[in-house]
């Protein structure tokens, strides 16, 4: 489980085709791995994966098939940054929301504007996803939990401080830009508890 609170901006050191599936290289961007080891969750712009081969600052992961046709990992350039996160641990805040790190499908930023000291986001998302996204509710995007502001349709805005702008990588989208979204964990287990009734 994860926070999407962003603790490091890492880049995108290689890309190895394996099988079906890719074996990245990452720069570590500052991340401590001192404590991590093989087997480990990192979330890597929003994706979790199984941390291998931790070496100072760098680290691989073995990307499957399935994560590739889900994810925006597909489209990652050598040279890409990322966002990362480890995996909490019991001692940890829990600052954002809970965060599988299961990547519900992609988006598609449609607008930034400025808002304020603020930038303004709207996204738009397949049909089958927007109905889990709700105003006041918790997204997260690139592996960056987000209030939503707005909902209208398969469309929703968000609305990202500074702070979140410079740390994360979410400051270099712009309209067209694609990006991971997980929708709420507990909008999905309410819709199947209420489908059972």
């Amino acid at each position: 489980m994860f926070t999407g609170i962003v603790m490091a901006r890492g880049t995108l050191l290689e890309r190895q085709v394996a099988g079906g599936g890719v074996r990245l290289r990452f720069h570590a961007g500052g991340l401590d791995l001192s404590r991590s080891r093989d087997g480990d969750s990192i979330a890597v712009s929003g994706v979790c994966l199984t941390l291998l081969q931790p070496a100072g600052q760098a680290f691989h992961a073995d990307v499957s098939s399935e994560t590739l046709q889900r994810t925006r990992l597909s489209t990652l350039e050598v040279g890409q940054s990322v966002n990362l996160e480890l995996a909490l641990t019991l001692q940890d805040r829990l600052g954002g929301h809970l965060v599988s790190g299961h990547v519900d499908g992609t988006g598609v930023v449609l607008a930034r504007t400025p808002d304020g000291r603020s930038q303004r986001f709207e996204f738009e998302l397949p049909t089958e996803l927007a109905r889990y996204v709700a105003s006041k509710g918790s997204v997260c995007i690139d592996g960056v939990s987000l209030t939503v502001n707005t909902v209208a349709g398969n469309r929703f805005s968000v609305c990202l401080i500074p702070h979140t702008l410079e740390v994360t990588t979410l400051g270099e989208l712009v309209a067209g830009s694609q990006v991971n979204v997980e929708v709420d964990l507990m909008a999905r287990y309410l819709e199947r508890l209420a489908g059972q009734q």
